[in-house]
């Protein structure tokens, strides 16, 4: 039996054949995990008990006869800044090292109630702070594809855990990139829906303004399939929004035909790796021949994305992370006096990265500066936004890469935060529209390391993103 042929069909079709018990599936995967994990570092926390309490209801509704749910028996993963009840739940901090949350984040429930199960908690850069999953307090991630590169970030540990097949998907979250470029890095498909679409209630925020969860799978159909589950309104998030839900694995095989592809001039400029390069535009040629129809744009605001991304997020971080304080949950580092516990609590608690944002947030944020910098952000924001809208009534999709490099070596960028952070220069503007976005493979450097193609779509349109994404990898296969 070996893990990484596993999809949400064939674990289906497996359990209805009684091929295999969900339980017996279950015990494989946490098998692989036992053997791989040690050198991935992957997974952080497991539930096995939580997990075999569901294998067994899996396993009892087909005993009976009846119709199994549609993500019944699967094994997966959920990032640890999503809530799970029971289950210990770190953010990948020292901050939070000992937090067991009481209740599930709405996704997770979903998930559950379709019958999916919950293997654990993968790791990821501290409160979703980083590209690389090396801010991590419990260690870096290794991308399973190469030991001595990093996975990307913040949800490395998602997307190696899929990847190295020791999950058949995964919970991420994405605020500047972070469910895409991991998904590139590690050779996946990995999906963000409009912000809105999935409910974050139970995420552990951010910025709340641009948290979105999303799935990491090895297929596109599989992305699909756990969108649909954890997508909708839920009352518990006032930002979630309720918009009908589409049976996305139902409009995977429309034809593409006459799409219009937008190619934007900005995002295949200076800092871009030639072979991402070579490899996104055979990808555009593939799309050609499938008959889509590519469209030169001008996205012009495109190169104040990153500045203005790193002001928003790292002023909502500031805001958001003022509750960790020592008072009520958490890590408490006993003090003289209240502000003395404070000042040790956070400073032992926190890492580097998650301080340097604090500080760039509360900064951008002071009096006298705020509209020298958070009001001006929010500003162009709109105009990076009105560049979408504007690009979304020329074109259906637009292409682009995932990241302007491959998976880059463990260390190399840790000492040059500004490299860093250009790491989500094609990203963040997506997150910043609010728009959807999936990263799909598109094939590998010479030296084996997996090159993504992003695809964007208009609000609400992952429909149309996930046809085109599946139209791809369908005609793909090692041709680019």
């Amino acid at each position: 039996m070996t893990a990484p042929a596993w999809t949400i069909p064939s674990v289906r079709a497996a359990l209805e054949a009684k091929k295999v018990s969900s339980r017996e599936l279950t015990s494989e995967f946490f098998a692989c995990i036992e053997r791989r994990n040690p050198e991935l570092n992957a997974f952080l926390a497991l539930s096995p008990d939580r997990a075999f309490a569901q294998a067994d209801r899996i396993d009892a509704i087909i005993a009976r006869g009846e119709q199994l749910p549609p993500l019944a028996g699967v094994p997966v993963a959920v990032k640890d800044v999503i809530s799970t009840c029971g289950v210990r739940t770190t953010c990948g901090s020292r901050i939070l090292e000992n937090y067991v949350p009481p209740y599930d984040a709405t996704a997770v429930g979903r998930l559950e109630s379709a019958g999916a199960i919950v293997l654990g908690k993968t790791n990821c850069d501290e409160f979703a702070m980083g590209s690389s999953n090396e801010n991590s307090a419990y260690g870096p991630v290794r991308n399973p594809v190469a030991l001595d590169r990093v996975p990307g970030g913040s949800s490395g540990g998602s997307a190696a855990a899929v990847a190295a097949g020791l999950a058949v998907a995964a919970l991420g979250t994405d605020t500047g990139g972070s469910i895409r470029q991991p998904g590139a890095f590690c050779g996946i498909p990995a999906m963000m829906g409009t912000y809105g679409r999935v409910s974050r209630y139970g995420l552990i925020a951010f910025a709340s303004s641009l948290d979105r969860i999303g799935p990491f799978a090895t297929t596109v159909r599989d992305v699909a399939s756990i969108l649909a589950v954890i997508a909708g309104r839920d009352s518990s998030d006032s930002t979630s929004v309720p918009v009908p839900v589409p049976d996305y694995a139902a409009d995977l095989d429309r034809p593409v035909r006459g799409l219009r592809i937008g190619i934007p001039r900005e995002y295949f400029g200076e800092g871009m790796d030639l072979i991402v390069r070579q490899k996104v535009e055979a990808g555009i040629r593939l799309l050609e021949s499938l008959g889509c129809v590519p469209v030169e744009l001008r996205m012009p605001h495109t190169d104040f994305a990153i500045a203005t991304y790193y002001i928003v997020a790292t002023a909502e971080a500031s805001s958001n992370l003022a509750r960790f304080d020592g008072v009520r949950y958490g890590l408490r580092v006993p003090g003289a006096t209240l502000l003395d516990m404070y000042k040790k609590t956070r400073g032992r608690g926190f890492g580097s990265e998650v301080k340097r944002r604090i500080m760039l947030g509360t900064y951008a944020l002071s009096s006298g500066y705020y509209d020298a910098y958070y009001l001006k952000a929010q500003k162009v924001r709109t105009l990076i936004a009105r560049d979408f809208a504007e690009a979304f009534q020329q074109v259906d999709v637009i292409i682009t890469p995932t990241s302007p490099s491959p998976a880059f070596r463990l260390g190399d960028k840790t000492d040059d935060p500004l490299q860093m952070y250009l790491a989500d220069i094609y990203t963040v503007t997506g997150s910043l529209a609010g728009v959807p976005g999936i990263s799909v493979p598109c094939g590998k450097t010479p030296d084996g390391l997996p090159v993504g193609l992003q695809v964007f779509g208009p609000h609400f349109g992952e429909s149309l993103v996930l046809q085109l994404a599946y139209a791809f990898e369908q005609a793909r296969g090692s041709s680019v």
